[in-house]
C-alpha cells in the first residue's frame, strides 16, 4: 500500500546513520541535523502492528510541531523546520536516557498499580481512597527508563536516576521544572478545547553546546491521554468509564482479541476495514486536540514526496 509509509530507506545528502524507533525513523545529517520521519506504524504493548494507519504519521508530526511552537517560550526545543507533513528536522541532540512521565489523574498504568495495592509509583506516594480516573491533588512525575528496541520501558524513581548517575542532579532538576511547566501549558490548551490532559510523557536532549531542549513528540495521542471535560465529574460520580482521546481504543481492541504483548500471544489480524476505522479515530483525535479540520496530504506516493521535500530543504540550507 503506497498510501501509508511503514518502512523507510532514504538516502539523503550528508546522511551518516539511521535510527529506527517503534514509530519514527531518524536520519543523522552530517552530525548536525536530524531528519525525523513519522511513519504510519502503530505500536501497542511495545509491539509494532503489522499494518500502517493512513495519515497517522502526518497527524502525530503536525500535532507535535504545533505544540512545540506553542511551548517554545517556556522550554527551548530541537525543531528547525517541517519540510513535509510527515517530517520534522531538528538539531542533533544527545537524548537523556529517561522519559519524563507526568500524571494529573489516576489512570492507565498508575491505576493498574493502584488496583494491585501499591501506594507508591516511582518513589512517589499516591493518596489513599482514590478510584480510577480521580484527579491527583498535584500532578506527579513518574519517570521511565527509555527501552532499547524490543524491550519494555521500566518505572524508575528520581532517587535511582540520581544514584545510578543516569542524569546529573542539576540536569534532572531542570527536566522536572520543564516537565511541570509543559504539563501546565498543555492542561491550559486542552481546557480551551473542552479536554482534560490526563497524563503525558516528554523526552529531552542536550545540544552540542550543552543546552537542554525538548525533543521527539509532545501532547500527541500516542504520548498522552485526554478525557472529554464535559461530563467528567458526572461519570466519576457514577463510577462510569471516562470518554478518552488516546490510542487506548487500540489497546482495548487488542485485549478483547486476546493480545497484551505477552510471550506466545499472536497479534490479531487487522482487517482493512478496522485499519480504516483507526485512521478515522486518529483524524478525530487531531481535530479535537488541535481545534481545526485535518487537511489530508497527498499520499499517492509518500516516499517520493518526502524525498523531494527533504532534499529541497537540505539544498536550501
Amino acid at each position: 500500500m503506497n498510501n501509508t509509509i511503514t518502512k523507510t530507506n532514504f538516502q539523503f545528502p550528508g546522511q551518516k546513520s539511521v535510527y529506527r524507533g517503534k514509530v519514527r525513523e531518524v536520519y543523522n545529517i552530517n552530525d548536525n541535523l536530524l531528519v525525523m520521519i513519522a511513519t504510519d506504524r502503530i505500536s501497542a504493548f511495545d509491539v509494532v502492528m503489522p499494518k500502517g494507519i493512513p495519515y497517522k504519521g502526518q497527524i502525530l508530526n503536525q500535532i507535535a510541531t504545533k505544540f512545540m511552537e506553542q511551548t517554545q517560550d517556556i522550554v527551548p526545543n530541537w525543531l528547525v523546520a517541517t519540510p513535509d507533513p510527515n517530517v520534522a528536522v531538528g538539531h542533533l541532540c544527545e537524548p537523556f536516557k529517561v522519559e519524563m512521565v507526568i500524571r494529573g489523574y489516576l489512570s492507565g498504568h498508575a491505576a493498574r498499580e493502584y488496583k494491585a495495592g501499591k501506594r507508591t509509583l516511582c518513589g512517589v506516594a499516591m493518596p489513599e481512597g482514590m478510584k480510577e480516573n480521580d484527579k491527583f491533588p498535584q500532578p506527579i512525575i513518574t519517570p521511565a527508563t527509555k527501552a532499547e528496541q524490543g524491550e519494555h520501558d521500566e518505572d524508575i524513581s528520581r532517587e535511582e536516576i540520581l544514584s545510578k548517575g543516569i542524569v546529573a542532579k542539576e540536569d534532572y532538576e531542570i527536566l522536572e521544572k520543564y516537565t511541570r511547566e509543559l504539563f501546565q501549558r498543555g492542561t491550559e490548551i486542552a481546557a480551551e478545547r473542552g479536554l482534560i490532559l490526563v497524563d503525558t510523557k516528554y523526552e529531552f536532549g542536550k545540544t552540542k553546546d550543552g543546552k537542554i531542549v525538548l525533543i521527539d513528540e509532545i501532547h500527541t495521542p500516542d504520548s498522552s491521554r485526554y478525557f472529554y471535560a464535559d461530563g467528567y465529574q458526572e461519570r466519576q460520580d457514577k463510577n462510569e468509564p471516562q470518554k478518552q482521546l488516546s490510542k487506548e481504543f487500540v489497546r482495548q481492541w487488542l485485549i478483547e482479541n486476546g493480545f497484551q504483548g505477552k510471550e506466545g500471544q499472536q497479534v490479531p489480524e487487522m482487517s482493512d476495514a478496522y485499519v480504516q476505522t483507526v485512521s478515522e479515530r486518529y483524524i478525530e483525535l487531531y481535530e479535537n486536540i488541535m481545534g481545526e479540520d485535518f487537511a489530508k496530504a497527498d499520499v499517492s506516493d509518500i516516499e517520493e514526496r518526502i524525498t523531494k521535500n527533504v532534499k529541497d530543504f537540505l539544498a536550501s540550507r
